[in-house]
Formats: C-alpha cells, structure tokens, sequence
C-alpha cells in the first residue's frame, strides 16, 4: 500500500507542466527544462530562468512576499534572451497541463533597466500586467490552454521602449483554493529582448508584491463559481 501511495504521488506532481517552446515569428526557442536540464553538467545557455522545480511542483500562497514568488523556487536568470519586436506575439508551448488545475492564465513584464536581464537582481524588478484571463462564460482560463494544445499566446505592448525585459508567465491552480494557503502558483520567467516600440516605460511593482495569500482571487472556492477576480495589479491599458 505505501509503494501504490508512492507512485500514486509522484504521478500526481508530473503531470504538472511547464514551457517547453517560446515561438516567436515563426523561430521556436527551448525554454529551461526542470527535469532535464538541472542535472545536465554544462546545460545550455537558455532564455528560460532557471529554478529548482524538478518535482514540477508550485509556490504555496504563503511565499507571495518571498523571492521564490517572482520566478519560481530559487531561480535564477535565463542565460540569453530571445528576440521580439514591440507588438510581436509570442506563443508559449506547454508540455501539459492537468485538467484538475483550473485557473487564470497571467502575464507580466518587467525591464531589466540599462543591463542585461542574464544578471539582474530579480528583487529589483519591477512588474507590470500586459495580459490576463480568468473565468469566461464557465471555462477556464487553463482549459482554453489545453484546449489549444497546451499553447497560449501573449503579445508585448507596442509601445514600450526597446530594450531587455522579464515575461513573467503564470498559471494559478484555484482546485484547493477555498482553503488557506490551498492555491498553487506556477510562475515561469523568460527574457526577451525588445525591439522596435515607442517611448513607454510603464511602472510596476516588485514580483513579492503581486499577491497576498488572502487576496479574493487567491483564496477563493471555484466550485460552482460563475465569475473570478483576478488577482494582481490592474492590467495595463
């Protein structure tokens, strides 16, 4: 009974996703691979910050003031960046997603400043919402995600300044999140190197700010809900 208890756990946590591809106009990119890479001796230089994920596992609403909120457990910066022009959409390929986790699909930027986004202090980010879905005539925001074959688009702001930014990708899992502490965060983090645009900087706040693990969106009971609200900044017009 403890083996079948075992195996029935390690199942339970992979079939939790992550990015596997970011396609941007037509190129498709790797992206940091949680259950590949961290054990690889000389991984490659992706744009995927890297984090200690391998159990493919969530951050607990508790973390929202914590630094593992902003980019997942312990991570750290990608080690290159993809290039985008300001309005270019990018489609961003899970590997799967399990159809228990329902919840909002999130997304945010933050610049990097002058330097590059390979070294940034992730504390130092300042993040601002560029799209956001929650609950929609009953469906999910995550079923339209698996409903497309796992993918979800997201297109960066034309006009921002050009230059080096953080996409903070996000699902929220609401299946135990009537009770505290019960939702599940999966952000992942991605740079991206911005060209073309306007003049925009917007402002943001630090990724420790985005939630608290009472806001309405985040301890919240979906059973039977007809609507959601979305937790986070207000998204940006």
């Amino acid at each position: 009974m403890k083996v079948l208890l075992l195996v029935s756990a390690a199942l339970s946590v992979s079939a939790h996703g992550f990015v596997e591809t970011i396609t941007v106009g037509g190129t498709v990119h790797q992206n940091f691979n949680p259950s590949t890479h961290p054990y690889m001796p000389n991984p490659p230089a992706l744009p995927g910050w890297t984090a200690s994920n391998t159990d493919l596992g969530f951050v607990e609403p508790n973390a929202a003031s914590s630094p593992d909120v902003i980019c997942h457990r312990s991570a750290t910066p990608g080690r290159s960046a993809i290039p985008v022009q300001a309005g270019q959409t990018v489609t961003l390929q899970w590997n799967t997603w399990p159809d228990s986790h329902k919840g909002p699909v999130i997304d945010y930027l933050a610049s990097c400043g002058s330097g590059s986004c390979t070294n940034v202090n992730k504390q130092s980010l300042q993040f601002f919402k560029i799209a956001e879905k929650g609950l929609n005539n009953g469906v999910w925001a995550a079923d339209e995600l698996m409903r497309n074959g796992n993918r979800w688009s997201v297109t960066i702001p034309s006009d921002i300044a050009a230059g080096n930014y953080v996409l903070r990708h996000e699902i929220i899992a609401l299946h135990g999140a009537s009770n505290p502490n019960g939702a599940q965060l999966y952000p992942q983090c991605i740079n991206f190197q911005v060209s073309g645009g306007g003049s925009a900087r917007p402002s943001g706040v630090p990724g420790t700010s985005l939630y608290k693990a009472t806001d309405p969106g985040i301890l919240f009971n979906m059973y039977g809900a007809t609507s959601y609200p979305i937790p986070g900044p207000a998204l940006r017009r």
